[in-house]
């Protein structure tokens, strides 16, 4: 792809851009660790849950969504899609319940909620691990999609092109640790609205490209032909076809029923955590808490995905036969957008690669400082000694995750290997809200089970996670015997103190149903009833967010019909939450 001087100047003034939203708010971010890194907790909910969905829109994702669409058609993207009941979950469950805890991280959470020397090694080895070797794992990851991108669309090798991204890293690094969290949403709400608009833009240059949609649909049949024996179904089924070799029956049912609630995955953590509940956490109140996240779910599964598939459906018939099917995105890119658009575009995936990186970058040194410098190595220390540090964690980060990503191809077993082993710890990490009886014990028996029975399946009994059934069954198992280990060390083991649980009931308000002991000790307190106006109100997100989504896929490929009744699913769904929500009185928030 040729690049004009108007290209290079469009991209240079968006880095500039970039560059003073750092120095407007460098005073702001170095007053204190608070500022740092939750943006003093006033954040609004537009601007708090757009950052959660800039934060997931990474340099690589469209790629992904391409490689999902190529294996299973545009059903291929269940494999993310399930993931929407969870994440309506943290809505009605979670975030209200994370704003009145008052923490500056979700790790911190382990020292609420649980006392003593198990409650500390969890903060603090939870702290290191996820701060330091799974973070720089996604860093790198992402680094490394960003490398095959530039080197695809400059025409360049890949050392060159890493050259590139080191720099954009480098500069990225000096905004984050330069304006803390307040530079990374303002930062993100801008490049969301610059990758979103690049990628609409593309995708009505891809559809055009084929023909149109009818002409699309008609080419895609043949495709359809040429998948016969090795899928089922067609490529623009919504659904997959159970009979399929890549979603099996039992692998669907897993991903629908279990998988969602069960595993621990970074940015879709059971319950909230890591970078969402960063965003829960720095807004301005409960409700404020409520609706940035309710907006990034509705953003996240609903608004972005169709765009990025239209153009996946076009590089089927483009580029058929890809050894990488990911790089259609990329190849379809260089075909069809003008050479106007051209300096946009990678400016769009700058922003889509700069909001992941500069969110990673400050989540991380949240954790490396708060919960572990701070709480283990330097306690009592001024703010301006706890910021310093926050940006001095920040610029290691950035080194350590540029060396991960050179060596990113003998890393990619163990990051395999890190994902199945959070399976089966989601449960414990969901009821710790609302059981008073959870321990500390409970939750580290729960990651010590789930590590181990993972990793004996797959190198004693050789499951493979790339083959759906054993996937599945995997799954099964392992989420079986870690619930039953937790379980059985919940009640061999005694609760935490008295005095423990009452703080954190005093502290968080949750349902008295599974606190009944404790809440009967706190009469002062006016307990939570509202389970069942939760319940109804997760069905009615899921019912917005699906019906949305599929409602507007089907329209899109000009079914009026059933996308017309789909919509009407979603509005019945808003109409169920804004009624409700609009009834709820909000309690104060608790600092």
């Amino acid at each position: 792809m040729q690049l004009t001087p108007l290209d290079w100047s469009v991209v240079a003034l968006y880095f500039l851009f970039n560059l003073g939203v750092g120095l407007y708010y460098r005073a702001r971010a170095k007053s204190s660790v608070d500022e740092f890194f939750l943006s003093g907790r006033d954040v609004p909910w537009w601007l708090a849950g757009t950052s959660m969905v800039a934060a997931t829109f990474a340099a690589d994702t469209p790629l992904a969504v391409t490689g999902m669409v190529a294996v299973g058609g545009i059903a291929g993207n269940w494999l993310w899609w399930c993931f929407v009941a969870s994440g309506m979950l943290t809505v009605f469950f979670y975030a209200r319940l994370w704003r009145r805890s008052g923490v500056m991280t979700d790790i911190e959470f382990a020292e609420i909620r649980y006392s003593g020397k198990p409650a500390a090694f969890l903060r603090g080895f939870r702290a290191l691990y996820l701060g330091v070797p799974i973070n720089c794992i996604i860093l790198g990851w992402v680094n490394k999609a960003m490398v095959d991108i530039l080197s695809l669309v400059l025409g360049i090798g890949e050392h060159q092109a890493l050259l590139i991204v080191l720099g954009i890293i480098a500069i990225t690094s000096f905004i984050s640790a330069l304006s803390g969290l307040w530079g990374v949403l303002v930062t993100d709400a801008f490049q969301f609205v610059v990758k979103m608009g690049m990628v609409i833009v593309l995708a009505v240059y891809a559809v055009r490209a084929v023909g149109g949609i009818e002409a699309m649909k008609q080419k895609l049949a043949g495709v359809d032909a040429a998948r016969v024996g090795t899928h089922a179904g067609s490529v623009l089924d919504f659904v997959p076809d159970l009979n399929s070799a890549w979603m099996p029956l039992i692998a669907f049912l897993v991903y629908i029923s279990l998988n969602w609630w069960a595993t621990w995955y970074p940015g879709a953590e059971p319950g909230g955590g890591g970078y969402v509940a960063q965003r829960m956490l720095c807004a301005r109140d409960e409700k404020h808490s409520l609706l940035a996240t309710l907006w990034f779910n509705v953003a996240h599964y609903a608004v972005r995905p169709w765009p990025w598939i239209l153009t996946a459906l076009a590089s089927l018939i483009l580029f058929p036969g890809l050894a990488k099917p990911e790089t259609g995105y990329v190849r379809v890119m260089i075909l069809v957008l003008p050479a106007s658009l051209r300096g946009l575009m990678i400016a769009a995936f700058a922003a889509a690669y700069m909001s992941t990186i500069a969110t990673q970058l400050n989540w991380g040194a949240s954790y490396l400082v708060n919960d572990f410098y701070r709480r283990f190595v330097r306690r009592g220390a001024p703010q301006q000694h706890y910021v310093l540090m926050s940006r001095a964690a920040t610029v290691f980060l950035t080194l350590a995750s540029a060396v991960v990503t050179l060596y990113l191809e003998s890393i990619a077993g163990a990051w395999k290997l890190l994902l199945v082993t959070g399976a089966g710890t989601g449960g414990v990490l969901l009821l710790r809200w609302y059981w008073w009886r959870i321990n500390a014990w409970s939750e580290v028996s729960a990651m010590i089970s789930a590590f181990v029975v993972s990793i004996a399946l797959q190198w004693r009994w050789h499951f493979d996670t790339d083959k759906p059934e054993d996937f599945a069954w995997l799954m099964i198992v392992t989420v079986t015997i870690t619930t039953a280990v937790w379980l059985a060390v919940t009640f061999a083991t005694e609760p935490e103190s008295q005095q423990t649980l009452l703080a954190f009931y005093r502290r968080t308000r949750p349902s008295a149903a599974g606190w009944a002991p404790i809440a009967k000790l706190a009469p002062e307190i006016n307990p939570e009833h509202d389970g069942l106006r939760n319940l109804l109100d997760w069905a009615a997100g899921c019912m917005l967010i699906y019906g949305a989504l599929f409602g507007t896929g089907k329209l899109l490929l000009h079914e009026l019909a059933p996308g017309l009744a789909l919509l009407a699913v979603g509005v019945v769904g808003l109409a169920i939450l804004y009624g409700d929500l609009s009834k709820r009185g909000w309690h104060a928030v608790v600092d």
